[in-house]
């Protein structure tokens, strides 16, 4: 059983001290690549530089995250663009958050729709994080719904409503992961109005690991534990879970070999 993990900081300083570690502990699990999101200008290195240690696995995304926008945030988004290489798959971490404050509202949307604007005119999928701004990030996204190439709307935990509305974009998928094991989730119930073509597994390591494994460092092997929770809840073997997903992320991110 092969598939993909679609989101993980494993350039960040959690596995500074295993990194290598974790990510043959993916491969043994059957992860057969994963893909890294920037968050800011600083993890462009550690992003590039753990892709190049490992080619043909590893694949490296540019983006603002919304929650690192601040007031210099274009000229931010300038220097950004000056290192948009052919070697970056997606534009992602992208986004709006208005989770934990509003206090550059105005900023994170004008980054967002700058960054919808590079997808659109490269070409490349979008990795969208949205906390407490669905309704803000839909109203960008349609401004440019003819020209969009497409992404993730990056670790989905809504409800059936909220999942249709961001299904009317050709191209996009949802992003689930470990919070799909926990016992509150809303997502088993979710996810029977959305098609298996139209998720992708993620875990967002270091965070949001799956039950058995809540309260630990989240990594990439364990995405096994998701998958057997899609599998329950889809009626279908894990082997078609991995099968499938997998071949929504390749649809989506034509960079991946």
């Amino acid at each position: 059983m092969r598939f993909i993990d679609s989101h993980i900081h494993i350039d960040g300083p959690e596995f500074d001290e295993d990194r290598q570690e974790v990510i043959q502990r993916a491969r043994e699990a059957g992860v057969c690549a994963m893909l890294v999101p920037a968050i800011d200008l600083a993890s462009l290195d550690t992003v590039v530089g753990v892709c190049r240690q490992n080619p043909g696995y590893a694949y490296p995304m540019i983006g603002l995250h919304p929650e690192e926008v601040r007031a210099d945030y274009g000229s931010v988004l300038e220097r950004m663009k000056e290192q948009l290489t052919p070697d970056f798959i997606a534009i992602g971490e992208v986004g709006l958050d208005y989770y934990w404050s509003r206090e550059f509202e105005r900023e994170q949307a004008d980054a967002f729709e700058r960054q919808v604007q590079w997808a659109c005119e490269t070409g490349l999928p979008l990795m969208i994080h949205c906390r407490k701004a669905q309704n803000e990030m839909v109203a960008i996204l349609r401004r440019y719904r003819h020209q969009l190439p497409g992404g993730v709307f990056h670790c989905f935990t809504g409800n059936a409503i909220e999942a249709a509305q961001l299904l009317e974009f050709d191209g996009f998928v949802l992003g689930i992961g470990g919070v799909l094991t926990f016992k509150k989730s809303n997502l088993p119930q979710t996810l029977g109005d959305v098609p298996l073509d139209r998720i992708v597994l993620e875990t967002d390591a270091p965070y949001m690991a799956p039950v058995p494994m809540r309260g630990k460092r989240n990594e990439s092997a364990f995405l096994v534990y998701v998958i057997q929770k899609l599998a329950e809840c889809y009626g279908v073997s894990e082997e078609r879970v991995a099968e499938v997903t997998t071949d929504n992320v390749r649809r989506i991110f034509r960079k991946i070999v």
